[in-house]
């Protein structure tokens, strides 16, 4: 099945690990992927260090969306494009995949729709794919058989509080 983990709210994430550690203790083998990160987020070092879980991220870390130039985002496209399709590759020899952040990645243009979507009509019916960012589309939303808004009602970045280690990464 397709899950959703989506809204501008904390958790996104965290809630993504907290399935693939459940999945993992069940002795699923679990591919856990980050789009948007650099492998240096606090999880990384956890899900890492388990037996059945596997852990991937570009090979090149770009930044946020919003400081990227052009030029940039064109690169950022190529390579997560990549990225996805060595993913889809991988798919068979796992039962639980964490595409972490892929919904922003599509929903900035930064993946072959036909990538995404193709991949989750084909997998998703044969193990658990887990998707999570801001801003999914209608299609993802209806595609997703679990679909969760994380909304945020307060945080304390809206006060000046910078993310900290080990709670926001």
């Amino acid at each position: 099945m397709i899950h959703l983990y989506y809204g501008d709210g904390k958790g996104k994430t965290t809630a993504a690990c907290g399935l693939a550690v459940r999945a993992a203790g069940s002795g699923m083998r679990v591919l856990f992927t980050q789009f948007f990160k650099d492998g240096s987020s606090s999880e990384i070092v956890v899900l890492s260090s388990l037996t059945n879980v596997t852990v991937k991220y570009p090979p090149v870390y770009f930044g946020r969306f919003k400081m990227m130039t052009d030029v940039q985002k064109q690169e950022t496209g190529s390579c997560y494009t990549d990225f996805l399709r060595s993913i889809t590759e991988l798919a068979a020899d796992y039962d639980l995949i964490v595409l972490d952040e892929i919904v922003s990645a599509y929903g900035y243009g930064l993946v072959e729709s036909s990538d995404l979507i193709g991949f989750l009509k084909k997998e998703g019916n044969k193990r658990e794919i887990v998707l999570t960012g801001r801003g999914p589309t209608r299609e993802l939303i209806d595609l997703a058989d679990y679909a969760t808004e994380m909304r945020k009602e307060k945080h304390p970045y809206d006060s000046g509080e910078t993310a900290r280690k080990g709670i926001e990464f």
